[in-house]
């Protein structure tokens, strides 16, 4: 069964998630607070984590970088319209997706479940080691290194490098990017993606100023530098 880690302080809205969640074979533990979130997390071991953003103690930004340092799993934010809440630093924290409050219980459900499918997709695919220069991706223990050091990445941060990397030395379209790794139709607003390729630069090495190994084609889309990577 599906493992999924909620940490809301509205003890109804959390109950309602957990009963519509087990409805739909999806083991729910529940959090109020981020007080015992790190050792559930390594107890549990979540297939997915849904962090509210406004919670008593450590928000939910400041436990989803503590997260982030030993989950690499999937991520989603729960948020009030009035929190302000601020997207771009949501996903350089490294969130996967946003829903904003109040929480319809089936929208919620198929974006875990999209968040999921994801996932597994890219977990299951036939192993394979792309190599470039210093750079290695295994998409099949989802494993990065550069230099023969391990890169920690996010589920999305993988999806997106593994998906340029696939199409080296092309051109990736922004939708396509926005339909395959976002899992959503690109608005022509969404900065999603540019934040993921900016967190994927720092911690590639890239010139966050000048891009030499992930270059952004304005207008069009994304473009990896085959070999930039000595």
């Amino acid at each position: 069964m599906t493992k999924l880690l909620l940490v809301e302080d509205d003890d109804r809205l959390s109950l309602l998630i957990d009963n519509f969640m087990q409805q739909h074979q999806i083991q729910v533990t529940r959090l109020s607070d981020g007080t015992n979130l790190m050792p559930t997390v390594n107890k549990v071991k979540p297939d997915i984590i849904i962090l509210d953003v406004m919670l008593p103690g450590e928000d939910g930004f400041a436990l989803c970088r503590k997260l982030r340092a030993v989950y690499q799993g999937p991520l989603l934010f729960l948020t009030a319209r009035e929190d302000g809440f601020d997207q771009v630093l949501g996903l350089e924290l490294g969130a996967d997706d946003y829903i904003i409050k109040p929480v319809e219980p089936r929208i919620l459900l198929a974006r875990v479940h999209a968040l999921l499918r994801r996932a597994k997709a890219s977990a299951s695919e036939n192993p394979v080691e792309l190599r470039f220069g210093q750079l290695s991706i295994n998409s099949s223990s989802r494993r990065v290194t550069l230099a023969g050091e391990p890169i920690a990445l996010t589920s999305h941060e993988f999806d997106m490098l593994l998906m340029l990397a696939q199409n080296a030395s092309q051109i990736v379209d922004r939708n396509a990017i926005y339909e395959k790794v976002i899992g959503r139709e690109y608005d022509g607003l969404d900065r999603s993606a540019d934040v993921r390729v900016s967190r994927l630069r720092k911690k590639l090495n890239d010139n966050q100023q000048q891009p030499y190994r992930i270059k952004t084609i304005w207008g069009k889309g994304f473009f990896f530098v085959a070999d930039a990577w000595d």
